[in-house]
């Protein structure tokens, strides 16, 4: 019996956003929505906190192994973090693996991240995910009480230069009703290969 045709390229997704816009709950509602959607999952050179799981949460690797990773070319993208203190990066085998089973796959990284993505896989759709308002950030950050007045201070700066950013995305979000935004990602990601390149269509929310 014959085989088949190949199974058509999945669909590679970079959402990025500020902290605290709300990026977590987009993710775990995509998941549960598209149950063969696979989520990259970073490698990262710091220690497991209680209850993380190895290749479910990281993929936990020494410095040296993050080393090869970087030599051999087997990271989309890879990052210094809290002043050079850990690094972390999105393994590229796992990525490429599932978008040739047809597979959509999801990478969510920072700004930088998904510059580094978009060069290396130009197909792929960038998205990010804004606040309604810079005001409703900042009250997000406050209500969910994770960071010192420091750090949230450091957040908030941060997130008005990845603001400054959003016209380098293929689509932009205003992520102040989450299912809209899942049901607009969902779209995105299961659109047949045919689908206009979202920077061209000029898809933006």
């Amino acid at each position: 019996m014959p085989a088949g045709p190949p199974p058509r390229r999945g669909r590679l997704m970079v959402l990025a956003g500020p902290s605290g816009v709300g990026k977590s709950s987009i993710v775990d509602r995509l998941r549960s929505e598209l149950p063969d959607l696979h989520f990259s999952v970073s490698a990262t050179t710091r220690a497991p906190r209680e209850g993380e799981v190895e290749g479910i949460h990281y993929h936990f690797v020494d410095r040296a192994e993050f080393d090869r990773l970087i030599a051999d070319g087997e990271l989309l993208e890879w990052a210094e973090v809290h002043g050079g203190l850990q690094r972390s990066g999105t393994p590229r085998e796992p990525v490429e693996r599932e978008l040739a089973a047809g597979h959509p796959v999801l990478v969510e990284v920072d700004l930088q991240g998904a510059r580094s993505v978009k060069q290396v896989m130009p197909e792929s759709v960038t998205v990010f995910v804004e606040p309604p308002s810079f005001e409703e950030l900042a009250r997000r950050l406050t209500d969910r009480g994770t960071e010192t007045p420091e750090v949230r201070e450091r957040r908030l700066r941060t997130a008005v230069e990845e603001m400054a950013a959003r016209d380098e995305f293929d689509v932009v979000v205003v992520n102040d009703e989450v299912q809209a935004v899942v049901d607009r990602l969902v779209e995105l990601l299961v659109a047949p290969a045919e689908f206009p390149h979202p920077s061209v269509s000029g898809v933006s929310e």
